[in-house]
């Protein structure tokens, strides 16, 4: 299969950077899967898990807020969080999800809410993923 560059970077670090056969994402609209010589695009994040196929390996990240890009060169994707699936702190599941329910109670507007009862939403399917029964990382 054939390969392309792949970096997935966050504020603190370079998390992953190398070549790559395939990189399954979760989109804002649903998850792709990015093969070499995927068309261009950019795409926001949602709270997710991100995996990356090399040949037997994969890898297994959670990843949210941030975007990802598609060009020529391969896929970028810059994520506020990015974590090894293995190393996220169960509890910071159940915290994020505490809090996004806390912002629908305090919306000011509808809008305002129901961003806020999608990001309870996208938490609790994030936290599933990962096996962190009904909880999400930060």
């Amino acid at each position: 299969m054939a390969s392309f560059a792949f970096e997935l970077v966050s504020p603190t670090r370079l998390v992953f950077s190398g070549e790559v056969e395939q990189v399954d994402v979760p989109g804002a609209e649903g998850d792709f899967g990015v093969l070499a010589g995927h068309a261009p695009f950019i795409t926001p994040l949602r709270p997710g898990v991100l995996t990356v196929r090399n040949g037997s390996e994969t890898k297994r990240l959670f990843v949210k807020d941030g975007f990802a890009e598609v060009n020529q060169k391969g896929l970028t994707v810059l994520a506020e969080t990015a974590v090894a699936v293995e190393e996220i702190e169960r509890d910071a599941f159940a915290t994020a999800i505490k809090e996004a329910e806390q912002a629908v109670t305090e919306a000011k507007d509808e809008a305002a809410r129901w961003q806020a009862v999608a990001a309870v939403e996208q938490l609790k399917a994030a936290a599933a993923q990962v096996g962190a029964g009904g909880a999400a990382a930060h």
